[in-house]
């Protein structure tokens, strides 16, 4: 007979009632990154049509801030899209590196 796995704090009552919550974390970031990457090349692709209908800058960054730093980051230096802007330059590398360290502590913190 197995011995029942007794959780040891509160967390572990959580996880072992719902099961672990990165498989829905990943597969989250796996897609907000790649619609980062996706906005960041059919941007670029308008910019060389005159005339053509643009994406806000705003929606670039808010993509970017709703998890897909890392896609908008490959996406601006992939495309050599939105690179001579400061704000772009500077801003999506300081979003992504906040949130690496955000998702480190959290998961060093919780997992």
């Amino acid at each position: 007979m197995r011995a029942p796995i007794l959780p040891l704090s509160v967390t572990d009552t959580v996880w072992s009632m719902t099961g672990s919550p990165l498989p829905l974390i990943t597969g989250y970031l796996i897609l907000v990154n790649l619609w980062a990457f996706f906005l960041m090349g059919f941007d670029k692709g308008r910019a060389r049509k005159r005339g053509a209908r643009r994406i806000r800058e705003r929606t670039l960054f808010l993509s970017a801030l709703l998890g897909g730093g890392l896609g908008a980051c490959l996406g601006m230096w992939g495309f050599r899209h939105k690179t001579k802007h400061w704000y772009f330059a500077l801003g999506l590398p300081l979003i992504l590196a906040a949130q690496i360290a955000v998702g480190s502590w959290l998961y060093f913190k919780f997992l």
